[in-house]
């Protein structure tokens, strides 16, 4: 929202401004932080040991620094500092923003809201900022596209991570001003909706910023299409949403399962808020509320938090082969730092970040956040990366086996040559792969799927992953598609019902799709 105080002058916290008749007033970054926090606290006295924990986050600042900054601001304000007509000293008590305020418009974005389609569904997007480099951030739980500037902290985090680049935002299916999809979305199907929006904004390729919920998607758009990733940076996330001996640092099935009834039946978003970022003061936490509210029914939290709870990206891990940065804060309240360490050692030449502090959320002290993630992207190399991670789907050698090639590629596959003249097709990605093939399936056909990493310009393949897809395939009973244990774990939450096979090795067979 526009605020207007002293006739001309507006305070724009959706585009970073202070105008006067319309005309940018210069105010550097930290001055306008400072400003920022005495508007949305006018009702009271701000302390300046607090405004300089809400505007430098804890980091050292001498007084001086301070008065430099209200100094700065008057001079902007056009208040001399004797008459205090707009921002009053109360010597040993703080600061206080006293001149009368009027809200001079609704909310605005700082670009319009525009659509694109990805499978069948329109998905809301938003490009801010501008240069060189594409950054396409990847938000948690849910979003939307223009409550996301109302809170000044979260947009002075959208404002600098724009400020690196072109910022391609997007509201995931399902929330914010996006379509809803009749059933639940798996993961994978999720990150169509990415692609769908680089493509939409004419985006080669991105560094995908993704935080918390986010990260997992961004971690899986990577191992995928690294020919269209520059880089990764993850905030708070993780690699499994729930429990297990192999991964104690998330919740378990109960402790999720309660969290997720409390929130959907209370329907408490600012307590939510305050377990998400404990440093969230109350203009924070209604911000969240209101913004929660307008992104998602409670039937489509239970749904998101169900999908959530399917979620397991491990295996996905090691064909990240992309530049990566994980970023964490050791006492985050929401997800276990124990995470964060898991991925960096999975993801090859992955670099771990750990910061201070127990936010969760982005809006807390978002510069934190920011400065490493600017001094990565000041690093990133500029050739592309080769390796890419694809579902390979292949059937035994015999008659019928071109045929099926061929109307697996219809669906969608891209059809290759593997070792020993066998017909191999490339999916992007698992669920994708095996809800071809069972739409394939007749009789006694048999298909075998694997994760392969290969280049994508490549026409002939001979990689891991392709040779066990072709030793499933030759395996598999007739009438069946059978998976290896990684295919299986990356099709949680993807609707495929999945059976072990009996025998010594672990081996799977997909059974249906929903």
């Amino acid at each position: 929202m526009v605020l207007a105080f002293d006739g001309d002058l507006e305070f724009d916290p959706v585009l970073f401004e202070v105008r006067r008749a319309g005309v940018p007033v210069p105010l550097e970054p930290q001055a306008f932080d400072v400003l920022a926090y005495l508007v949305s606290h006018r009702d009271r006295v701000v302390a300046k040991e607090e405004l300089m924990d809400g505007v430098w986050g804890g980091r050292f600042v001498s007084e001086t620094a301070v008065t430099s900054r209200i100094k700065q601001v008057r001079r902007a304000l056009g208040d001399d500092g004797h008459s205090q007509r707009m921002i009053r000293t109360l010597h040993g008590r703080g600061y206080r923003f006293v001149a009368p305020v009027e809200a001079r418009s609704e909310l605005r974005a700082p670009e319009p809201i525009r659509y694109t389609v990805s499978d069948g569904l329109h998905i809301a997007y938003q490009v801010t900022g501008g240069g060189e480099l594409d950054i396409v951030l990847i938000s948690g739980f849910v979003s939307h596209l223009e409550l996301d500037w109302a809170d000044p902290r979260h947009a002075h985090f959208l404002h600098r991570l724009g400020s690196y680049g072109r910022l391609i935002r997007f509201d995931k299916r399902g929330t914010g001003m996006s379509d809803r999809p009749s059933g639940l979305p798996d993961l994978e199907t999720r990150m169509h909706d990415v692609l769908a929006v680089m493509d939409a904004v004419g985006s080669r390729r991105a560094v995908l910023v993704g935080y918390s919920e986010g990260g997992p998607m961004a971690i899986l758009c990577a191992a995928t299409h690294p020919e269209r990733v520059a880089g990764l940076v993850l905030y708070g996330s993780y690699a499994k949403r729930v429990w297990s001996k192999d991964y104690p640092w998330a919740q378990t099935q109960e402790v999720w399962k309660d969290y997720t009834d409390r929130l959907v039946n209370r329907w408490d978003w600012e307590e939510d808020m305050r377990l998400r970022c404990p440093s969230a003061d109350v203009p924070m936490q209604r911000w969240w509320a209101q913004r929660m509210r307008a992104s998602a029914t409670p039937s489509t939290v239970r749904a998101l938090l169900v999908m959530n709870s399917l979620v397991d990206v491990r295996d996905a891990l090691p064909a990240v082969r992309v530049p990566t940065l994980v970023l964490h804060r050791v006492d985050d309240g929401l997800i276990d730092v124990g995470g964060a360490h898991f991925i960096a050692e999975r993801i090859p030449g992955a670099r771990l970040e750990l910061l201070e502090g127990a936010d969760h959320f982005v809006s807390g002290n978002p510069d934190q956040i920011l400065d490493p993630i600017e001094r990565f992207l000041r690093e990133l190399p500029s050739q592309a990366a080769r390796p890419l991670a694809l579902a390979a789907v292949t059937a035994p050698a015999g008659p019928g086996a071109g045929d099926l090639a061929s109307s697996l590629a219809a669906a969608g596959g891209r059809q290759c040559s593997g070792p020993g003249g066998r017909t191999v097709v490339l999916f992007d990605g698992p669920a994708t792969a095996v809800r071809a093939g069972l739409a394939q399936l007749h009789g006694d056909d048999k298909l075998g799927v694997a994760i392969a990493e290969v280049p994508r310009d490549e026409t002939e393949l001979d990689a891991y992953g392709v040779h066990a897809a072709i030793a499933l395939a030759d395996q598999a009973a007739p009438g069946s598609l059978w998976i290896t244990p990684g295919v299986r774990d990356l099709l949680a939450g993807s609707g495929v019902v999945i059976e072990q096979v009996d025998g010594g090795e672990p081996v799977f067979r997909a059974v249906a799709a929903h």
